[in-house]
């Protein structure tokens, strides 16, 4: 499909909906007792999903498969990442560091790879968000030296996401059907988390109630969230998608709030208006 030049209302509340999740699903794992397990079953919740997904779709068109496999492999490196990163720091922190590197990233790998050209509102809009996301970030003052490694890793998880965005809108595009594109990525990224959390954990730590239903639950979503962000990058530019997506750190500090006991204070209110301002830039 060939995107459209700009953001419909529609597809900018979806993706802002999916961003939303998207929040919801990584609070769930960062709270998480044992992370590992928890990604454990949200590979169980993806390979499921995705199976049943492709079991009513059918595969995607042959040319869109390669893309799948290269991005389930990043995907593998994101959750290994996003593990990581919740272990050093803050989830109101290392949240918005990660999704803040991406949009730029995404933006400038479209205009190579997609050949997609922003309009100076949308680029502005872009840098604007990008902005305002990192301003977030370090709301709550300097950084210390010991910052420092949650920072890196928060940093090297927005690269993953950056790649995989970029390659998921080159495949998703080829696929002919978003959703059947959806579930081959789906069945084949949650297998090889699981493995890893299945030989580094013992059998008891997979039959804690509380964890697995947190990771299948934050599987779940993470279905819907990042189905809906693919079937939105075959209707509008990869970059302006991205960047909307990443509104999803105002509800991780809202949810930061809320279930971390984290201050939300002026600065964070002032970055968030900020977002807001990047979104209605990206949507003009």
């Amino acid at each position: 499909m060939t995107p459209q030049p700009h953001l419909t209302l529609a597809v900018l509340a979806a993706v802002v909906g999916a961003g939303a999740l998207h929040a919801v699903w990584n609070a769930i794992a960062k709270r998480a007792a044992d992370r590992l397990t928890a990604f454990g079953w949200i590979g169980v919740a993806a390979s499921v999903g995705g199976g049943l997904v492709l079991a009513l779709t059918g595969m995607p068109a042959g040319p869109a498969i390669a893309f799948a496999v290269i991005s389930a492999a990043i995907h593998v490196a994101y959750d290994l990442a996003l593990i990581n990163t919740y272990r050093l720091g803050a989830f109101s922190q290392t949240y918005p560091i990660a999704r803040g590197t991406s949009p730029l990233v995404v933006a400038a790998g479209a205009f190579v790879f997609a050949h997609e050209d922003l309009s100076p509102l949308a680029l502005a809009g872009v840098l604007t968000l990008a902005a305002g996301l990192m301003s977030l970030a370090f709301s709550a003052g300097r950084l210390s030296r010991d910052d420092l490694p949650a920072v890196a890793a928060a940093v090297l998880t927005g690269l993953t996401i950056a790649a995989y965005t970029i390659v998921d809108g080159l495949g998703v595009r080829r696929a002919g059907d978003p959703w059947a594109y959806a579930g081959l990525l789906f069945l084949l990224q949650g297998p090889p988390v699981a493995i890893v959390a299945a030989i580094k954990r013992p059998v008891a730590a997979w039959r804690d109630r509380t964890t697995r239903d947190s990771g299948l639950l934050a599987g779940a979503l993470s279905l819907v969230a990042y189905g809906i962000v693919l079937w939105a990058q075959t209707r509008a530019p990869l970059a302006e998608v991205a960047a909307i997506r990443e509104t999803s750190v105002v509800f991780a500090a809202i949810i930061g709030v809320a279930a971390f006991g984290e201050d939300f204070g002026r600065r964070r209110v002032a970055a968030a208006m900020v977002i807001a301002a990047g979104i209605v830039l990206i949507g003009l």
